[in-house]
């Protein structure tokens, strides 16, 4: 019976199929290019500073959720939490400020000081908040039976109409100008997102199981990997995989950039899809869909830079998000700008010293800017500076003086991640394939294995289709369940 995994990267996905590996009695090794764990699940340090590049808000911190069930088999949960008071806040130019606090209370209370006149579309909105609400939705989708996740797709009629706006659509209803404006931004300044999406989001904000994991995302996947070595499990960091060994058409170990071969049983990639198929692989095990799915991603518009910024100021009365809208548009990092977004850490007293704070603000460009300004580093650096500059422009209006209380900033961008984490197009690692909601909610859009070649799986976003921590979690637990299922072996998820 084979015995053996390798994992490339030590990403969410590769951790936990680490875990779940050790777990059901596999020798395992975990190959990773960098010098810390979690791939894009990261954090780090600035002039005492810590700067979060990953979570936004972390789904399944209530024992209620199965969620939870996964994050404790990880050996990420139980842990410090902060319940933030709302979601998402917008700023208007003129100093209105929408918060969507979670409590939907105060939140009605709240809306109807704001826009008195929309009292029906403020109704409607609070209904469905609380008929989310109580539903373990993304839990029963993605871990659940069948039958359960038949039945966390709401049925009733009653919630049916919940499913077919988009956030723009129903934020159309609202006759308030500055709410019209601000509502569809709720979800990461995307206005095309469903509804829905917010609506479970924002119950499980209301039910104790969206919060913030103190310390924040590298924290978080260390407590992973602490668990992963306490069961045994190996880790190698720089420790770049350059190939993976192929013979008879069954992988059989890797080969890393020092020359250095390492032989298994099994492989798993927790690396970038593409890199992994065309160049690990040399393109070998290929048909014309997976041809397509490893095709040159569309140069499109999405986070492309966060602007950090450490000050001596405190912010623990700020909310923790907060889109500001702009009354001129701005183009920063050739993208005209209409808003900004930004996470204030304030509610998290070991992100910065005592009495100051950090902020984390997102901009959107296309990869082709940041990629083609890297060729000439003079140039790459002044654009992050120049950016530095416009956004604390910007922040200056609504935290007056903050430009002389900045201590350190930090612009990664998106060739920042093709540097540190091996991908293509910096954090965007999907498949060139459409993916729909559900298959990302269910975190089942994607392909673990190649046509052709035996003894591989892939798990994290490729395998998961799934933006989320949870989502690529779980795909690691689902390639040890494949694998048990080919060795005829029972899956365990406790030692």
């Amino acid at each position: 019976m084979a015995d053996s995994i390798i994992i490339i990267g030590a990403g969410m996905g590769g951790l936990a199929a680490g875990v779940y590996g050790r777990l059901n009695g596999f020798k395992t090794q975990i190959f990773e290019m960098h010098t810390l764990p979690g791939g894009q699940c990261t954090s780090w340090k600035r002039e005492g500073f810590t700067f979060d590049a990953c979570i936004h808000h972390l789904f399944g911190c209530a024992p209620s959720s199965k969620i939870y069930g996964l994050w404790q088999e990880l050996g990420a949960m139980p842990r410090e939490l902060v319940k933030t008071e709302d979601c998402v806040s917008v700023l208007s130019p003129d100093g209105k400020l929408f918060r969507d606090y979670y409590d939907s209370e105060k939140l009605e209370e709240h809306l109807h000081a704001l826009a008195p006149t929309d009292s029906e579309v403020i109704a409607d909105y609070i209904k469905g908040i609380r008929a989310f609400s109580g539903n373990d939705v993304m839990g029963e989708l993605m871990l659940g039976s069948p039958l359960a996740r038949l039945k966390a797709v709401p049925s009733l009629p009653s919630k049916l109409k919940l499913f077919r706006p988009t956030m723009r659509q129903f934020g159309e209803r609202f006759s308030d100008p500055f709410l019209k404006t601000a509502f569809p931004l709720l979800i990461y300044s995307a206005p095309e997102i469903p509804l829905f999406i917010h609506l479970v989001r924002h119950a499980y904000g209301l039910d104790g199981s969206l919060q913030w994991p103190v310390g924040g995302a590298l924290r978080f996947a260390v407590s992973i990997e602490k668990r992963y070595r306490s069961l045994g499990g190996e880790i190698h960091y720089d420790s770049r995989v350059d190939k993976i060994l192929v013979e008879n058409n069954r992988a059989v170990g890797v080969r890393l950039a020092d020359g250095r071969e390492h032989q298994a049983d099994v492989v798993i990639s927790n690396g970038d899809g593409r890199k992994t198929i065309m160049d690990l692989l040399d393109g070998k095990y290929v048909n014309e869909k997976i041809r397509s799915y490893c095709a040159e991603p569309a140069d499109e518009t999405n986070w492309s830079a966060h602007v950090f910024l450490g000050v001596s100021r405190d912010l623990s009365s700020e909310p923790s998000a907060l889109v500001m809208l702009l009354e001129e548009p701005v183009t920063i990092a050739g993208h005209k700008c209409e808003s900004l977004e930004m996470q204030i850490y304030g509610f998290d007293r070991t992100m910065a010293p005592a009495g100051k704070g950090v902020i984390k603000v997102e901009l959107v460009a296309r990869y082709s800017h940041w990629k083609e300004l890297f060729t000439d580093r003079k140039r790459y650096d002044e654009e992050k500076q120049r950016a530095t500059a416009q956004v604390l422009d910007i922040l200056e209006r609504h935290f007056p003086g903050i430009k002389g209380q900045v201590e350190a900033v930090d612009v990664p961008t998106q060739i920042t991640w093709e540097r540190y984490m091996g991908g293509t197009h910096g954090f965007a690692n999907f498949p060139n394939r459409k993916a729909t909601i559900w298959s990302g909610l269910s975190g089942r859009g994607g392909d673990m294995t190649l046509p052709g070649l035996s003894g591989f799986y892939f798990v994290g976003v490729w395998a998961s289709l799934a933006g989320s921590l949870f989502g690529n979690a779980l795909s690691g637990k689902r390639a040890i369940q494949a694998f048990c299922r080919h060795q005829g072996k029972k899956f365990h998820a406790a030692p």
